[in-house]
């Protein structure tokens, strides 16, 4: 009996552990990682006209949890808020804010930039590529001017998100054929 009582005893103790565990994981965010590539101001809400409510440090590691427009909202260091996109990268290391420029990316849905091609200009953004027919085709990208696009697994610049500085043969793994939405800068 007191063999039964030790192992109930001990099965609660595994349950209540786990179950603390699993609370905890799920009070965390998902987001997709970024940096600052400029000081972040943090506004309320996803406009200059909300309150500005904190600021992350240029350079920093952020998780961009959501875009809206022009506007993201981000995570670092114990402080949430909405940024400006223009200062959001999304490469593997901060790098210095890219000058927007007129040029053009297209896009091929073969590597090596083969097979069909969309192109797009400067200050394209398309949140949602699965509405022109064009989601999760891509299999390369050719950059010509001084552009640079910032591209993204799910709509509305959602999950994995790279910014693209110089044309590729082939996407990253991750956005080779699951690019759903882009903003051309």
């Amino acid at each position: 009996m007191r063999l039964v009582t030790t192992l109930v005893s001990a099965c609660l103790a595994i349950v209540m552990l786990l179950g603390a565990a699993s609370a905890s994981l799920a009070a965390g965010e998902a987001g997709t990682h970024a940096w600052s590539v400029k000081p972040l101001v943090l506004a309320s809400g996803p406009d200059r006209s909300f309150a500005v409510i904190g600021h992350i440090p240029a350079e920093t590691p952020i998780r961009v949890l959501r875009c809206q427009r022009d506007w993201c909202l981000v995570a670092a260091n114990d402080q949430r808020g909405w940024a400006s996109s223009l200062y959001v990268d999304y490469g593997r290391h901060p790098e210095p804010v890219i000058t927007h420029g007129r040029g053009t990316v297209c896009f091929f849905e073969g590597t090596n930039f083969t097979g069909a091609s969309t192109c797009f200009n400067s200050g394209t953004t398309i949140d949602d590529l699965a509405l022109q027919n064009l989601d999760n085709r891509f299999a390369s990208v050719q950059l010509t001017g001084a552009v640079s696009v910032a591209t993204c697994r799910d709509r509305y610049f959602q999950s994995y998100c790279e910014r693209i500085v110089q044309s590729k043969p082939a996407l990253p793994t991750y956005l080779r054929g699951t690019v759903s939405s882009i903003k051309v800068y």
